[in-house]
């Protein structure tokens, strides 16, 4: 394989805005070994420079050429799109550098990788649909007081359209604006009156007044993530709403279903699964005194489908850098350590609560595979591959995704 040589990197590196920004304060640099080849960016202050500066340390990847094949393709196929997906599902790439050292620039290692590939992005401009000045978008939001948990809580949510009702949960670490594309589609909401909220915490929710919340660890319980579209559809009177989660909501789609059948006509799970493999207690370095949300931002792109155009990848990874920096790691504790359908997922009744999983192929987290096990012990359950998107098909590409869920909708629509 023909690489760049050393000279060439930095220089790509060097007048590339966002590595430049990334790598900010970092002296040391990247050492890949690829195979029987050695490629190594130095790095003083941010800037690329000739020698490794005194005293610094060294962030080394290695694997064999056949691995760093897949990663430096122009298109790089599932779990080889970021070296943060190989490293997750085990595909070669082995890692050597301190933890914390390694999530403070993994931002501007992932860009130095990238800066590697062929470029397959003339413009990054593909699938954007810009308004006029003045245009104003559908949705309408509000607030509403809940009791949660033996407090009150100020929830925001935004809402369009008129019909059957759908609530709509947002992912781990986010907000209800990775539904904001799904409120612009007359095709949908001519036949659905669309509910997207934000959990208690996150994005225009606030934290509760009647509880000293700055002195307690945030850990998102089950118990306390399904009360909450339980009390909105109480509160609001809606009539077993048709509930649509993706990532943390997709699991949550299961839990309802399984638990609470007469509460809702159908679930939509995307990127669902009976089970997340991992441990909540190693995933320190998303809330870390010496690791900014720029780490998180960045790690959803892991997760991300190269083929979903690159502004939308953007302004979802913006969003996990804006929010509460302890928010994304406590809502893993329900999607590492509680949630678990593994045993109870076989006796949901999909007569009674329909149940459909939709999942994105590039995602390395709830991968195509866990979704399909999930189909195969619901009866009655449907199941389709996303192909070409990833963890977060709604926000990253979401004409592609209106492809997967329309069929669905027309299904539910038709089902009333």
């Amino acid at each position: 394989m023909r690489l760049l040589d050393a000279n060439e990197w930095a220089a790509k590196c060097r007048t590339d805005g966002e590595f430049m920004l990334a790598s900010r304060a970092w002296s040391g640099g990247l050492e890949l070994e690829i195979g029987a080849q050695h490629l190594t960016l130095f790095l003083d202050d941010g800037r690329p420079c000739e020698g490794r500066p005194d005293g610094s340390d060294m962030i080394r990847l290695s694997g064999s050429e056949a691995v760093w094949q897949k990663l430096l393709a122009a298109v790089p196929e599932r779990f080889n799109n970021d070296v943060m997906a190989n490293l997750l599902q085990y595909q070669g790439l082995a890692r050597e550098a301190d933890p914390i050292r390694f999530a403070q620039y993994y931002p501007a290692v992932a860009r130095a990788i990238e800066l590697l590939r062929p470029s397959s992005e003339p413009n990054g401009r593909s699938g954007r649909a810009t308004k006029p000045n003045g245009a104003v978008d559908a949705p309408v939001g509000r607030y509403i007081n809940l009791e949660l948990g033996g407090a009150n809580y100020r929830v925001y949510f935004e809402e369009a359209g008129q019909g059957i009702p759908m609530l709509m949960q947002h992912t781990a670490g986010c907000h209800s604006s990775q539904w904001r594309h799904l409120f612009e589609m007359p095709e949908i909401t001519d036949q659905f009156r669309l509910i997207a909220y934000d959990l208690p915490f996150h994005g225009k929710s606030l934290p509760p007044e009647d509880v000293n919340w700055w002195e307690q660890s945030y850990k998102l319980s089950g118990d306390f993530l399904r009360s909450v579209p339980l009390q909105i559809a109480q509160v609001l009177e809606l009539d077993r709403p048709v509930f649509m989660g993706c990532s943390v909501g997709g699991l949550l789609a299961l839990d309802l279903a399984a638990r609470h059948s007469d509460q809702f006509r159908s679930v939509i799970s995307i990127e669902g699964a009976l089970e997340i493999p991992g441990s909540w207690s190693e995933s320190s370095e998303l809330w870390h005194p010496q690791v900014s949300n720029e780490y998180k931002a960045r790690f959803m792109d892991a997760l991300m489908s190269p083929l979903s155009p690159k502004h939308y990848r953007k302004e979802t990874s913006f969003v996990y850098s804006a929010a509460w920096p302890p928010v994304f790691q406590g809502d893993l504790y329900y999607y590492l350590n509680e949630y678990d359908l593994t045993e109870s997922a076989s006796h949901i009744d999909t007569d009674r609560t329909a149940v459909h999983i939709l999942s994105g192929e590039y995602d390395c987290s709830a991968t195509t595979e866990m979704g399909y096990e999930a189909h195969q012990n619901i009866a009655g359950s449907t199941w389709v591959e996303m192909q070409g998107v990833g963890h977060f098909p709604m926000s990253e590409n979401p004409a592609e995704f209106r492809k997967y869920l329309l069929p669905i909708l027309e299904r539910i629509a038709a089902e009333q």
